[in-house]
């Protein structure tokens, strides 16, 4: 019987070794910044302003404000963009040129942890940071909140949810991203307890039922990262107005390799929403 027990007892340490082991990582799962800027808009054709700012907490960030090509009849409208989880914003250039495209300035900049931003990930601290984003376009750069187009991008977009729950921009995009944190582990973790043992929450869901602006769910149906439903299921809490935009391609790359689908589509919703208003 002792011996019964032990061989049994073996598995099961292993097993609770490993969702020890998972609990204390899942930072690393869910931010991965690199800190050298690979390359800067003015390689690519774009002006751009280098800009710092500080955060609550008297961290310095960095990002770029990217101005729209110049046309002397047109409000600028600036879209304060979220990226992803991993690298920095120099991985963000055939966005920054799209925005332009559409004659868009882009105020674009690394949470803390990535690029040239001082300090470490958090979820609380990143929602700091975006707070700091946004004071910085309203105060220093005097640009109304209804100019704003607030847009993310996989844990941007959650990043970006946030904030236009507090705030009432412009208009909001999320792209690519899940309902909360804890759900889209519970799908990919299914042999572990993972919602109860997830850290973060960054609750999309519920930031997206408190947003008040206009609402575009960006995702595709290829995506191998986080399921098509998530994107549904954030469109159907959204309330109106709202649009739901379908692409292609991967998580990481559809929005560029839906093409003009994605480009139509966020001119079409950004022209309708500025439209109503005008």
């Amino acid at each position: 019987m002792t011996t019964f027990l032990l061989i049994m007892a073996i598995p099961v340490a292993v097993y609770l070794l490993f969702l020890l082991n998972l609990y204390l990582v899942q930072s690393r799962h869910i931010y991965n910044p690199t800190a050298a800027i690979a390359t800067t808009p003015d390689k690519h054709g774009l002006k751009f302003e280098p800009v710092d700012f500080a955060t609550t907490d008297e961290l310095m960030l960095h990002g770029w404000f990217v101005p729209r090509a110049l046309d002397e009849q047109t409000t600028e409208r600036v879209v304060l963009f979220f990226h992803g989880n991993t690298g920095n914003i120099s991985d963000c250039m055939s966005t920054l040129t799209m925005f332009h495209r559409l004659g868009l300035s882009t105020f674009i900049f690394d949470y803390r942890g990535y690029g040239r931003s001082q300090g470490s990930p958090s979820e609380r601290g990143i929602y700091d940071d975006a707070e700091a984003a946004w004071i910085y376009l309203l105060r220093d750069r005097g640009i109304k909140a209804e100019d704003v187009i607030v847009l993310g991008r996989s844990l941007g977009a959650a990043i970006a949810s946030a904030l236009a729950a507090r705030h009432t921009p412009g208009a909001l995009v999320i792209e690519s991203t899940f309902t909360s944190a804890p759900e889209l582990a519970a799908e990919l973790f299914r042999f572990v307890p993972a919602r109860l043992m997830s850290r973060f929450k960054y609750n999309v869901r519920e930031n997206i039922a408190s947003v008040r602006c206009p609402v575009l769910v960006v995702h595709s149906g290829e995506d191998e990262v986080i399921p098509f439903h998530h994107g549904k299921r954030l469109y159907e809490v959204a309330k109106e107005p709202k649009a739901f935009l379908e692409i292609n391609g991967t998580h990481a790359e559809g929005f560029y390799s839906a093409g003009e689908v994605y480009i139509d589509g966020l001119k079409r919703f950004l022209d309708q929403c500025f439209l109503e208003r005008a």
